[in-house]
């Protein structure tokens, strides 16, 4: 007789766990965080932000992982601060560097470039703009209090001025322009070489001099991304549960291993780089930039939701309620665990951070939801980013082997939006605001320069300045301008949902029964014709047998 197969054991929050297994599980959670965390700052550091120094550019990839690793932690510790009010989750909810900043921040760069607040060299390249990152980070621990604020407000109010209606346009819209900036670096780069200009520095990919430089689009590139691309797609069809949860990694692994063996890699980096780094090795003139106040409040209105639907998520495959006062708390410390690190994050010299939501399928695969797993993964990122070796490898991937990876990462953004988006009822008055919202998002996202030239101030007040360029920002950024749209009609147009919904139902059914009456009364009458047909046929037949015979 056949033995059935004991299920593995479930560690629940409280549970007592090996030590020696909470480490095992805990460097799995940080590889299946690490590709997310490293994104952000390599775009943001790298040609299509400030143009870093590559020590500078390193020392963003060390801290990313050192601050993540800190403040997930506070994350997952949940701590009673006031009265029914906490900071934190209790649960394993990491954090990571937020890829909703981007498309703010690669907009507020090519301004800051435009309007000589970033220099630029005599034929126009653009230069290292440490000042510009000191803007983006200064402005963003200023914003952050608005979700600190709104952390104290009740969750129930929160979703109803943020409803999927909102928040589902505003994630998708999101992931389709960050696949712009992956499929240009899956082509050779994201940079000036992007252009394929006929001569100078950047006529090649990533730059004249650079190991195995190519013009941007060939061949060698794109099969280089997709190796990258095929490979996570065979760990899901043929890989173990453990390698399904990493494929991204993996697949990050095998593209570098044959760039490597092609001779796209320079280890004159990892040379040059220091043998450990730490907070604060290198800093950066913090200031508030009036142009990126209004963009990022709208992008920490998105974290905030994104963390209601993460926790609500861990909470889930957590074996834990999902309503109820215990939830909502969490709920609350959660979200104000997310304003508070993000407002940290800038302050050690990072970007705004939001709550990762991968980490819930490695919860459920590895039936594993204690705190100690979590606790582990906090000290295997800080382990990563001290060794500033790891980060400067990092730096040395080629473009195209980051762009099959980020392409694939940031599709996947999109589709939690359209995940969102279809837990919506689409009644009549939802899909209005659906074809509102997306049509200024997706003009937007497709033709950036749309809004570029309707204010021509050319004065020398600096305020109103800088007061229209927030506003050209804003229209000129996919997700911002579709969020708020839908925000607005949202508040504005009546709910009609169940008189909508009942009337599609009836309809529906109505319609559904007169065209079966039609179809069958058709049915009938062919079926007539034929037997009819039939019939005559065979007298036909049997006459002129008669009459051979």
């Amino acid at each position: 007789m056949r033995k059935s197969r004991r299920a593995a054991p479930f560690f629940g929050l409280n549970d007592h766990m090996p030590i020696l297994l909470a480490l095992v599980l805990g460097f799995q959670h940080a590889l299946s965080m690490l590709a997310g965390i490293i994104t952000p700052p390599l775009i943001i550091g790298g040609q299509q932000g400030v143009n870093l120094a590559p020590e500078d550019a390193q020392y963003l990839v060390s801290t990313s992982l050192i601050v993540c690793g800190l403040l997930s932690a506070v994350q997952i510790t949940r701590v009673h601060i006031w009265k029914p009010y906490y900071i934190g989750t209790g649960l394993i909810s990491v954090v990571g560097t937020s890829f909703t900043v981007i498309p703010v921040a690669t907009g507020a760069f090519a301004q800051m470039y435009a309007t000589g607040y970033c220099p630029t060299g005599p034929d126009g390249t653009k230069l290292p703009c440490p000042k510009g990152y000191g803007a983006l980070i200064g402005t963003g621990t200023v914003c952050a209090l608005l979700e600190i604020g709104l952390s104290f407000t009740r969750p129930k109010l929160l979703k109803r001025i943020f409803p999927p209606l909102v928040t589902g346009p505003t994630v998708a819209l999101i992931g389709v322009k960050l696949t712009e900036s992956g499929f240009q670096n899956w082509a050779g780069g994201s940079g000036a070489c992007s252009e394929r200009p006929e001569s100078g520095l950047f006529s090649v990919c990533p730059r004249v001099g650079a190991p195995h430089a190519l013009p941007w689009g060939s061949a060698e590139f794109i099969g280089l991304g997709f190796s990258v691309f095929v490979t996570i797609i065979l760990c899901e069809r043929f890989g173990s549960p453990i390698m399904k949860s990493c494929a991204v990694v993996l697949g990050l692994l095998v593209g570098c291993i044959i760039a490597g063996a092609t001779g796209y890699f320079s280890d004159s980096g990892i040379r040059a780089a220091p043998a450990a780094s730490f907070i604060w090795v290198k800093t950066f003139p913090l200031s508030v930039q009036g142009s990126l106040v209004l963009p990022l409040l709208a992008v920490y209105i998105v974290l905030m939701m994104e963390a209601i639907g993460d926790i609500t998520a861990t909470c889930d495959v957590s074996r834990l309620e999902v309503e109820g006062k215990l939830f909502d708390s969490r709920i609350q410390g959660g979200v104000l665990a997310d304003g508070f690190n993000s407002m940290l994050s800038g302050l050690l010299t990072s970007t705004p951070l939001s709550t990762f939501a991968q980490n819930n399928g490695v919860i459920a695969l590895t039936r594993c939801a204690n705190r100690k797993a979590g606790y582990a993964a906090c000290f295997f990122l800080v382990i990563m980013g001290i060794f500033s070796k790891f980060a400067a490898a990092i730096i040395a991937i080629p473009s195209a082997v980051l762009g099959g990876m980020t392409t694939f990462l940031f599709a996947a953004v999109a589709v939690s939006g359209i995940r969102i988006i279809s837990t919506v009822p689409f009644t009549r008055r939802n899909r209005f605001i659906l074809t509102a919202a997306l049509a200024l998002g997706f003009g937007a996202t497709l033709v950036p320069e749309w809004f570029a030239y309707v204010f021509t101030y050319e004065g020398d007040n600096r305020s109103k300045e800088g007061f229209f360029n927030a506003i050209t920002l804003i229209c000129e950024t996919g997700f911002v301008l579709a969020g708020f749209v839908a925000m607005l009609l949202n508040l504005v147009l009546q709910e009609e949902v169940e008189d909508e919904v009942v009337d599609e139902i009836q309809e529906g059914v109505v319609a559904a029964k007169t065209a079966d009456r039609q179809d069958d009364e058709m049915d009938k009458e062919e079926w007539a014709r034929i037997e009819k047909g039939r019939g005559e046929g065979d007298l036909e037949r049997g006459g002129e047998i008669d009459k051979k015979v």
